[in-house]
């Protein structure tokens, strides 16, 4: 199967690296053309000068990019994926982007005579290098069972959640969740700080217990050391926060967590931390205390 994978940022960059390990016959394409030389480099494939010249002969194109805007510029016009990939092929969004921008994608990708599915990862960074990636799709089950050998090659897990849209708006519960804990568990470590406990004890007792999650097994050491270089940054976050809360408002719900937290990464984006990753919630709490009860690095 030949596939063109398209965005090499942080995410783009290892997953087509893994897809060239498993054997599968890639073409590149990045804007930036020192990225794509990099990768070159490291996987010995010359990375393609166009879009077109990557997508050209492909079955199937991946796109990992930043925002709807790129998606559509990537996508769409006449120098776009639509306009040069085979017909009857398979395009993969793995951007995280509205659930409106997935379904205006699938209606083009109809009548290029192609196929379109939305298929956003988690896992951060770690997840892309280590292969280990959750993959939450929505699209037409056909399609959904070509593209799974690939998936297979950088995730853990993947599956079709339902028609296309379907995937961006479980990344959007995956997001709010995220967003929940980590501020629960900054507060929670604020609170033992300031209250003079010892908190990698008090971290390692109650990891054992209800209080356990993901963030706190992989960022609250992390977080105690005052580090916030570990992931997903801050602005990605409000990016990814945005889209979840557009969705909620078109459909009257009420968010408050999510609203409250993602003021809370405002206040992290004002500090500087806006490429700080997002355990950095605990910086707006130490920002909001008088200077001389700050730690070191608080206002970092």
């Amino acid at each position: 199967m030949k596939v063109a994978f398209i965005g090499l940022g942080t995410m783009g960059y290892p997953m087509a690296g893994h897809l060239c390990r498993a054997g599968f016959s890639v073409s590149v394409f990045n804007r930036s053309a020192v990225k794509a030389e990099k990768w070159s480099t490291e996987y010995g494939v010359a990375a393609k000068s166009t879009i077109a010249a990557a997508v050209a002969d492909a079955a199937v194109v991946m796109v990992c990019l930043g925002a709807d805007e790129d998606v559509r510029a990537v996508l769409c016009g006449d120098d776009g994926v639509f306009a040069h990939m085979p017909a009857n092929g398979v395009v993969v969004d793995h951007s995280t982007t509205s659930a409106e921008l997935a379904r205006d994608m699938a209606r083009i990708a109809h009548d290029c005579g192609q196929q379109f599915i939305d298929a956003p990862v988690s896992g951060g960074q770690a997840g892309a290098e280590g292969g280990r990636l959750t993959v939450m799709a929505g699209g037409d089950a056909d399609a959904f069972a070509v593209v799974t050998p690939l998936f297979s090659a950088y995730a853990a897990r993947y599956q079709l959640l339902g028609p296309v849209g379907s995937g961006q708006l479980a990344k959007m519960v995956n997001q709010i969740c995220i967003a929940g804990l980590l501020q629960g568990l900054a507060e929670g470590i604020h609170f033992g700080e300031q209250a003079g406990l010892d908190m990698p004890a008090v971290i390692d007792v109650i990891s054992g217990g209800a209080a356990q999650s993901w963030q706190m097994d992989n960022r609250a050491k992390t977080m105690l050391a005052k580090e916030f270089d570990f992931g997903f940054a801050v602005d990605w976050m409000r990016k990814d926060l945005g889209y979840v809360l557009d969705e909620a408002r078109k459909r009257k719900l009420s968010l408050p967590v999510t609203a409250l937290v993602d003021q809370f990464y405002t206040q992290v984006q004002n500090l500087g931390g806006g490429r700080s990753d997002t355990s950095s919630l605990l910086l707006a709490l130490q920002n909001s205390m008088p200077s001389e009860h700050r730690g070191k690095r608080g206002n970092e």
